[in-house]
Protein backbone atom coordinates (compact mmCIF):
# COMPACT_ATOMS: atom_id res chain seq x y z
CA UNK A 1 0.00 0.00 0.00
CA UNK A 2 1.30 3.44 -0.93
CA UNK A 3 1.76 6.23 1.61
CA UNK A 4 -0.93 8.89 1.43
CA UNK A 5 -2.14 12.14 2.95
CA UNK A 6 -5.92 12.32 2.62
CA UNK A 7 -8.41 15.02 3.54
CA UNK A 8 -11.78 15.84 2.06
CA UNK A 9 -13.10 19.08 3.54
CA UNK A 10 -16.42 19.00 1.67
CA UNK A 11 -19.30 19.27 4.10
CA UNK A 12 -22.31 17.34 2.76
CA UNK A 13 -25.69 18.59 3.97
CA UNK A 14 -28.01 15.81 2.86
CA UNK A 15 -31.78 15.52 2.93
CA UNK A 16 -35.12 16.66 1.60
CA UNK A 17 -35.54 20.43 1.45
CA UNK A 18 -31.98 21.20 2.55
CA UNK A 19 -31.59 23.69 -0.31
CA UNK A 20 -33.82 26.03 1.70
CA UNK A 21 -30.95 26.40 4.17
CA UNK A 22 -28.39 27.67 1.66
CA UNK A 23 -28.67 31.29 2.78
CA UNK A 24 -28.16 30.57 6.46
CA UNK A 25 -25.36 28.11 5.72
CA UNK A 26 -23.41 30.61 3.63
CA UNK A 27 -24.10 33.37 6.14
CA UNK A 28 -22.75 31.22 8.96
CA UNK A 29 -19.49 30.95 7.02
CA UNK A 30 -19.39 34.74 6.82
CA UNK A 31 -20.09 35.16 3.11
CA UNK A 32 -21.90 38.27 1.91
CA UNK A 33 -21.99 38.13 -1.90
CA UNK A 34 -22.24 35.15 -4.24
CA UNK A 35 -21.99 34.36 -7.92
CA UNK A 36 -24.77 31.93 -8.82
CA UNK A 37 -23.76 29.55 -11.62
CA UNK A 38 -26.41 27.38 -13.25
CA UNK A 39 -27.53 25.87 -16.54
CA UNK A 40 -30.67 26.38 -18.60
CA UNK A 41 -34.17 27.04 -17.39
CA UNK A 42 -34.79 23.80 -15.48
CA UNK A 43 -34.09 25.27 -12.04
CA UNK A 44 -36.59 28.03 -12.76
CA UNK A 45 -39.25 25.71 -14.15
CA UNK A 46 -38.94 23.43 -11.13
CA UNK A 47 -39.15 26.30 -8.64
CA UNK A 48 -35.67 25.60 -7.24
CA UNK A 49 -34.38 29.01 -8.32
CA UNK A 50 -37.09 30.81 -6.35
CA UNK A 51 -36.34 28.74 -3.24
CA UNK A 52 -32.64 29.60 -3.43
CA UNK A 53 -33.20 33.30 -4.09
CA UNK A 54 -35.61 33.56 -1.17
CA UNK A 55 -33.12 31.85 1.13
CA UNK A 56 -30.28 34.13 0.04
CA UNK A 57 -32.39 37.25 0.46
CA UNK A 58 -33.50 36.20 3.94
CA UNK A 59 -29.84 35.82 4.88
CA UNK A 60 -29.03 39.20 3.30
CA UNK A 61 -26.61 37.65 0.82
CA UNK A 62 -26.31 39.63 -2.41
CA UNK A 63 -25.78 37.71 -5.62
CA UNK A 64 -24.88 37.92 -9.30
CA UNK A 65 -25.71 35.30 -11.92
CA UNK A 66 -23.96 33.29 -14.63
CA UNK A 67 -26.51 31.12 -16.43
CA UNK A 68 -26.92 29.03 -19.57
CA UNK A 69 -24.07 26.59 -18.86
CA UNK A 70 -24.17 23.62 -21.25
CA UNK A 71 -22.84 20.07 -21.02
CA UNK A 72 -19.14 19.71 -21.87
CA UNK A 73 -18.82 23.43 -21.10
CA UNK A 74 -16.75 25.65 -23.35
CA UNK A 75 -14.15 27.98 -21.86
CA UNK A 76 -16.27 30.91 -23.08
CA UNK A 77 -18.58 30.32 -20.10
CA UNK A 78 -15.60 30.66 -17.77
CA UNK A 79 -14.54 33.90 -19.44
CA UNK A 80 -18.07 35.25 -19.14
CA UNK A 81 -18.06 34.44 -15.44
CA UNK A 82 -14.69 36.11 -14.97
CA UNK A 83 -15.97 39.25 -16.65
CA UNK A 84 -18.84 39.37 -14.17
CA UNK A 85 -16.84 38.85 -10.97
CA UNK A 86 -13.95 41.10 -11.96
CA UNK A 87 -16.36 43.99 -12.44
CA UNK A 88 -18.36 43.10 -9.32
CA UNK A 89 -16.24 41.02 -6.89
CA UNK A 90 -17.88 38.25 -4.87
CA UNK A 91 -16.62 36.26 -1.90
CA UNK A 92 -18.16 32.86 -2.77
CA UNK A 93 -19.35 30.97 -5.85
CA UNK A 94 -22.55 28.93 -5.60
CA UNK A 95 -22.94 26.28 -8.31
CA UNK A 96 -26.48 24.95 -8.81
CA UNK A 97 -26.46 21.88 -11.02
CA UNK A 98 -24.25 18.96 -11.93
CA UNK A 99 -20.71 18.41 -13.16
CA UNK A 100 -20.67 20.90 -16.03
CA UNK A 101 -22.01 23.75 -13.92
CA UNK A 102 -19.73 22.91 -11.00
CA UNK A 103 -16.65 22.69 -13.23
CA UNK A 104 -17.34 26.12 -14.71
CA UNK A 105 -17.63 27.45 -11.15
CA UNK A 106 -14.32 25.80 -10.27
CA UNK A 107 -12.58 27.24 -13.31
CA UNK A 108 -13.87 30.73 -12.54
CA UNK A 109 -12.76 30.29 -8.92
CA UNK A 110 -9.10 29.62 -9.79
CA UNK A 111 -8.91 31.84 -12.87
CA UNK A 112 -10.12 34.86 -10.89
CA UNK A 113 -6.61 35.16 -9.45
CA UNK A 114 -4.85 34.47 -12.77
CA UNK A 115 -4.46 36.87 -15.69
CA UNK A 116 -3.75 34.26 -18.36
CA UNK A 117 -5.87 31.76 -20.28
CA UNK A 118 -8.09 29.70 -17.94
CA UNK A 119 -7.25 26.62 -20.02
CA UNK A 120 -3.61 26.89 -18.94
CA UNK A 121 -4.64 24.91 -15.86
CA UNK A 122 -6.40 22.25 -17.94
CA UNK A 123 -3.39 22.00 -20.25
CA UNK A 124 -1.18 21.48 -17.17
CA UNK A 125 0.97 24.50 -17.95
CA UNK A 126 0.76 25.58 -14.31
CA UNK A 127 -1.09 24.76 -11.11
CA UNK A 128 -3.55 27.18 -9.49
CA UNK A 129 -2.30 29.01 -6.41
CA UNK A 130 -5.51 30.59 -5.11
CA UNK A 131 -9.25 30.15 -5.54
CA UNK A 132 -12.53 31.66 -4.50
CA UNK A 133 -14.49 29.32 -2.20
CA UNK A 134 -17.07 27.10 -3.92
CA UNK A 135 -20.41 25.80 -2.62
CA UNK A 136 -22.78 23.49 -4.48
CA UNK A 137 -26.46 22.68 -4.62
CA UNK A 138 -26.44 19.35 -6.44
CA UNK A 139 -29.26 18.64 -8.91
CA UNK A 140 -27.94 15.55 -10.72
CA UNK A 141 -26.03 12.50 -9.49
CA UNK A 142 -23.21 11.87 -11.92
CA UNK A 143 -19.85 13.61 -12.06
CA UNK A 144 -19.02 13.73 -8.35
CA UNK A 145 -17.60 17.20 -8.90
CA UNK A 146 -19.42 18.36 -5.77
CA UNK A 147 -16.79 16.63 -3.61
CA UNK A 148 -13.85 16.12 -5.97
CA UNK A 149 -10.67 18.07 -6.66
CA UNK A 150 -11.06 17.82 -10.45
CA UNK A 151 -12.17 20.35 -13.05
CA UNK A 152 -12.83 19.57 -16.73
CA UNK A 153 -13.32 22.31 -19.34
CA UNK A 154 -13.50 22.25 -23.16
CA UNK A 155 -12.54 24.51 -26.03
CA UNK A 156 -14.94 24.01 -28.91
CA UNK A 157 -12.65 25.93 -31.26
CA UNK A 158 -9.74 23.56 -30.63
CA UNK A 159 -11.64 20.26 -30.15
CA UNK A 160 -10.03 20.21 -26.72
CA UNK A 161 -11.35 18.76 -23.47
CA UNK A 162 -9.11 18.30 -20.47
CA UNK A 163 -9.03 18.36 -16.71
CA UNK A 164 -6.77 19.23 -13.82
CA UNK A 165 -6.75 18.35 -10.14
CA UNK A 166 -6.20 20.72 -7.25
CA UNK A 167 -7.37 20.75 -3.63
CA UNK A 168 -8.25 24.40 -4.20
CA UNK A 169 -11.28 23.46 -6.33
CA UNK A 170 -12.81 21.00 -3.90
CA UNK A 171 -16.10 22.60 -2.75
CA UNK A 172 -16.34 23.35 0.96
CA UNK A 173 -20.10 22.69 0.97
CA UNK A 174 -22.43 20.40 -0.99
CA UNK A 175 -26.17 20.55 -0.38
CA UNK A 176 -27.81 17.34 -1.60
CA UNK A 177 -31.57 16.85 -1.77
CA UNK A 178 -32.37 13.57 -3.55
CA UNK A 179 -35.90 14.81 -4.32
CA UNK A 180 -34.31 17.10 -6.92
CA UNK A 181 -33.29 14.01 -8.93
CA UNK A 182 -36.94 13.40 -9.79
CA UNK A 183 -36.81 16.22 -12.35
CA UNK A 184 -33.71 14.91 -14.17
CA UNK A 185 -34.51 13.55 -17.66
CA UNK A 186 -34.16 9.76 -17.80
CA UNK A 187 -31.42 9.78 -20.44
CA UNK A 188 -29.33 12.20 -18.41
CA UNK A 189 -29.89 10.25 -15.20
CA UNK A 190 -28.79 6.98 -16.79
CA UNK A 191 -25.69 8.54 -18.34
CA UNK A 192 -24.88 9.86 -14.87
CA UNK A 193 -25.17 6.36 -13.45
CA UNK A 194 -22.54 5.16 -15.93
CA UNK A 195 -20.22 8.04 -15.06
CA UNK A 196 -20.38 7.64 -11.28
CA UNK A 197 -19.79 3.90 -11.57
CA UNK A 198 -16.74 4.54 -13.74
CA UNK A 199 -15.22 6.88 -11.15
CA UNK A 200 -14.95 3.93 -8.78
CA UNK A 201 -14.18 1.42 -11.55
CA UNK A 202 -11.18 3.46 -12.72
CA UNK A 203 -9.87 3.30 -9.16
CA UNK A 204 -10.67 -0.38 -8.68
CA UNK A 205 -8.86 -1.43 -11.85
CA UNK A 206 -5.72 0.43 -10.78
CA UNK A 207 -2.87 -1.69 -9.44
CA UNK A 208 -3.39 -2.90 -5.88
CA UNK A 209 -2.59 -5.67 -3.41
CA UNK A 210 -5.00 -8.36 -2.11
CA UNK A 211 -5.59 -6.49 1.16
CA UNK A 212 -6.51 -3.15 -0.40
CA UNK A 213 -9.50 -1.87 1.57
CA UNK A 214 -10.15 0.76 -1.10
CA UNK A 215 -10.92 -2.02 -3.59
CA UNK A 216 -13.59 -3.44 -1.29
CA UNK A 217 -15.12 0.01 -0.94
CA UNK A 218 -15.06 0.50 -4.71
CA UNK A 219 -16.80 -2.79 -5.43
CA UNK A 220 -19.48 -2.17 -2.81
CA UNK A 221 -20.15 1.31 -4.16
CA UNK A 222 -20.33 0.09 -7.76
CA UNK A 223 -22.77 -2.67 -6.83
CA UNK A 224 -24.87 -0.24 -4.80
CA UNK A 225 -25.17 2.04 -7.84
CA UNK A 226 -26.08 -0.90 -10.07
CA UNK A 227 -28.77 -2.12 -7.67
CA UNK A 228 -30.24 1.37 -7.25
CA UNK A 229 -30.28 1.80 -11.03
CA UNK A 230 -32.11 -1.49 -11.52
CA UNK A 231 -34.69 -0.47 -8.92
CA UNK A 232 -35.26 2.81 -10.77
CA UNK A 233 -35.89 0.95 -14.02
CA UNK A 234 -39.15 -0.26 -12.46
CA UNK A 235 -39.84 2.62 -10.08
CA UNK A 236 -38.41 5.89 -11.42
CA UNK A 237 -39.15 7.89 -8.27
CA UNK A 238 -38.06 5.39 -5.63
CA UNK A 239 -36.64 7.71 -2.98
CA UNK A 240 -34.31 5.16 -1.38
CA UNK A 241 -32.70 4.47 -4.76
CA UNK A 242 -32.46 8.17 -5.65
CA UNK A 243 -30.86 8.93 -2.28
CA UNK A 244 -28.35 6.12 -2.83
CA UNK A 245 -27.40 7.53 -6.24
CA UNK A 246 -26.89 11.03 -4.91
CA UNK A 247 -24.61 9.91 -2.09
CA UNK A 248 -22.80 7.35 -4.26
CA UNK A 249 -22.02 10.10 -6.76
CA UNK A 250 -20.20 12.10 -4.09
CA UNK A 251 -18.34 9.15 -2.58
CA UNK A 252 -17.24 7.72 -5.93
CA UNK A 253 -15.04 10.69 -6.81
CA UNK A 254 -13.91 12.16 -3.48
CA UNK A 255 -10.70 10.11 -3.34
CA UNK A 256 -11.81 7.65 -0.66
CA UNK A 257 -11.84 4.66 -3.01
CA UNK A 258 -8.25 5.26 -4.09
CA UNK A 259 -6.61 5.50 -0.66
CA UNK A 260 -3.21 3.84 -0.77
CA UNK A 261 -3.36 3.43 -4.55
CA UNK A 262 -2.23 5.37 -7.59
CA UNK A 263 -5.20 5.44 -9.95
CA UNK A 264 -4.35 6.17 -13.57
CA UNK A 265 -7.60 7.10 -15.24
CA UNK A 266 -7.80 5.66 -18.73
CA UNK A 267 -11.48 5.39 -19.75
CA UNK A 268 -12.12 9.05 -18.94
CA UNK A 269 -9.36 10.45 -21.19
CA UNK A 270 -10.48 8.07 -23.94
CA UNK A 271 -13.95 9.58 -23.63
CA UNK A 272 -12.73 13.17 -23.36
CA UNK A 273 -11.50 12.85 -26.93
CA UNK A 274 -15.01 11.86 -28.01
CA UNK A 275 -16.90 14.74 -26.40
CA UNK A 276 -14.04 17.12 -27.19
CA UNK A 277 -14.42 16.14 -30.85
CA UNK A 278 -18.21 16.39 -30.67
CA UNK A 279 -19.51 18.38 -27.65
CA UNK A 280 -23.02 17.04 -28.24
CA UNK A 281 -21.93 13.60 -27.01
CA UNK A 282 -23.12 13.01 -23.45
CA UNK A 283 -20.10 12.22 -21.29
CA UNK A 284 -21.60 9.17 -19.56
CA UNK A 285 -22.68 7.65 -22.86
CA UNK A 286 -19.17 8.06 -24.24
CA UNK A 287 -17.81 6.47 -21.06
CA UNK A 288 -19.90 3.34 -21.65
CA UNK A 289 -18.59 2.94 -25.19
CA UNK A 290 -14.96 3.48 -24.20
CA UNK A 291 -15.12 1.12 -21.23
CA UNK A 292 -16.35 -1.76 -23.37
CA UNK A 293 -13.56 -1.26 -25.90
CA UNK A 294 -10.84 -0.77 -23.28
CA UNK A 295 -11.87 -3.73 -21.12
CA UNK A 296 -11.89 -6.09 -24.10
CA UNK A 297 -8.42 -4.86 -25.04
CA UNK A 298 -6.73 -5.28 -21.63
CA UNK A 299 -8.70 -7.78 -19.52
CA UNK A 300 -6.29 -10.69 -20.10
CA UNK A 301 -3.51 -8.71 -18.41
CA UNK A 302 -5.27 -8.87 -15.02
CA UNK A 303 -7.72 -11.74 -15.07
CA UNK A 304 -7.81 -11.85 -11.27
CA UNK A 305 -9.14 -8.31 -11.04
CA UNK A 306 -11.60 -8.51 -13.95
CA UNK A 307 -12.97 -11.84 -12.71
CA UNK A 308 -13.30 -10.52 -9.15
CA UNK A 309 -15.25 -7.55 -10.49
CA UNK A 310 -17.57 -9.85 -12.45
CA UNK A 311 -18.24 -12.16 -9.51
CA UNK A 312 -18.91 -9.40 -6.99
CA UNK A 313 -20.84 -6.85 -9.05
CA UNK A 314 -22.80 -9.23 -11.28
CA UNK A 315 -22.81 -12.41 -9.18
CA UNK A 316 -21.11 -14.39 -11.97
CA UNK A 317 -20.85 -18.06 -10.98
CA UNK A 318 -17.82 -19.19 -12.96
CA UNK A 319 -14.62 -20.66 -11.51
CA UNK A 320 -12.46 -20.04 -14.57
CA UNK A 321 -11.06 -16.50 -14.29
CA UNK A 322 -10.90 -15.78 -18.01
CA UNK A 323 -14.44 -16.97 -18.63
CA UNK A 324 -15.67 -14.99 -15.62
CA UNK A 325 -13.90 -11.85 -16.83
CA UNK A 326 -15.51 -12.12 -20.28
CA UNK A 327 -18.91 -12.76 -18.71
CA UNK A 328 -18.44 -9.67 -16.55
CA UNK A 329 -17.77 -7.47 -19.58
CA UNK A 330 -20.82 -8.93 -21.30
CA UNK A 331 -22.91 -8.34 -18.17
CA UNK A 332 -21.81 -4.71 -18.08
CA UNK A 333 -22.81 -4.26 -21.72
CA UNK A 334 -26.20 -5.83 -20.98
CA UNK A 335 -26.61 -3.46 -18.02
CA UNK A 336 -25.80 -0.47 -20.23
CA UNK A 337 -28.41 -1.65 -22.71
CA UNK A 338 -30.97 -1.92 -19.91
CA UNK A 339 -30.27 1.74 -19.24
CA UNK A 340 -30.66 2.44 -22.98
CA UNK A 341 -27.11 3.78 -23.08
CA UNK A 342 -25.16 3.53 -26.38
CA UNK A 343 -22.57 0.76 -26.52
CA UNK A 344 -20.77 1.61 -29.77
CA UNK A 345 -19.21 4.59 -31.51
CA UNK A 346 -21.71 4.22 -34.33
CA UNK A 347 -24.55 4.82 -31.89
CA UNK A 348 -22.80 8.08 -30.95
CA UNK A 349 -22.57 9.11 -34.61
CA UNK A 350 -18.86 8.32 -34.91
CA UNK A 351 -17.38 6.01 -37.54
CA UNK A 352 -14.09 4.57 -38.83
CA UNK A 353 -13.27 7.84 -40.59
CA UNK A 354 -13.31 9.64 -37.22
CA UNK A 355 -10.88 7.31 -35.44
CA UNK A 356 -7.63 8.99 -36.60
CA UNK A 357 -8.86 12.34 -35.26
CA UNK A 358 -10.05 10.78 -32.00
CA UNK A 359 -6.72 9.00 -31.57
CA UNK A 360 -4.76 12.19 -32.12
CA UNK A 361 -6.93 14.08 -29.64
CA UNK A 362 -6.57 11.38 -26.98
CA UNK A 363 -2.79 11.07 -27.34
CA UNK A 364 -1.80 14.61 -28.25
CA UNK A 365 -0.86 13.48 -31.75
CA UNK A 366 1.11 10.60 -30.27
CA UNK A 367 3.09 12.70 -27.78
CA UNK A 368 1.59 11.14 -24.64
CA UNK A 369 0.37 7.82 -23.31
CA UNK A 370 -2.88 7.18 -21.44
CA UNK A 371 -3.15 5.32 -18.14
CA UNK A 372 -0.56 3.10 -16.50
CA UNK A 373 -2.26 -0.17 -15.48
CA UNK A 374 -2.65 -2.87 -16.57
CA UNK A 375 -0.71 -1.11 -19.33
CA UNK A 376 0.01 2.36 -20.64
CA UNK A 377 -1.71 3.02 -23.94
CA UNK A 378 0.24 4.56 -26.80
CA UNK A 379 -1.21 5.90 -30.03
CA UNK A 380 -1.37 2.45 -31.63
CA UNK A 381 -3.15 0.98 -28.59
CA UNK A 382 -5.69 3.81 -28.51
CA UNK A 383 -6.47 3.39 -32.19
CA UNK A 384 -7.07 -0.34 -31.67
CA UNK A 385 -9.38 0.36 -28.72
CA UNK A 386 -11.45 2.85 -30.70
CA UNK A 387 -11.80 0.24 -33.45
CA UNK A 388 -13.07 -2.22 -30.84
CA UNK A 389 -15.63 0.44 -29.88
CA UNK A 390 -17.17 0.57 -33.36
Amino acid sequence: MMDFDFINPTRIVFGEGKEKEVGSLLSNYGYKKALLVYGGGSIKRSGLYDVIVESLKEAKIAFLELSGIKANPDVSFVKEGLSIVRKNPVDVILAIGGGSVIDVAKSVAVSYFYKGDPLDFNRHRLAPSRALPIAVILTIASAGSESSDSCVISSYEEDFKGGFNSPLVRPFLAIEDPVLLKTVPLRQRNAGIVDMMMHSMERFFAKSNPFQLADDWSLSLIKNVKNAAKTLLNDQNNMDALAALMLDSSLAHDGLTSLGKKPCFVVHPLEHALSGYNPHIIHGEGIAVCYLGWSRYVYKQDLAKFSRFARFVFDIKENNDEKAAIMGIEAMEAFYKELQVPCSLKELGLFSKDIPSLTNLATGNGTRVIGCYPQSLNKEDVEKIYNLCL
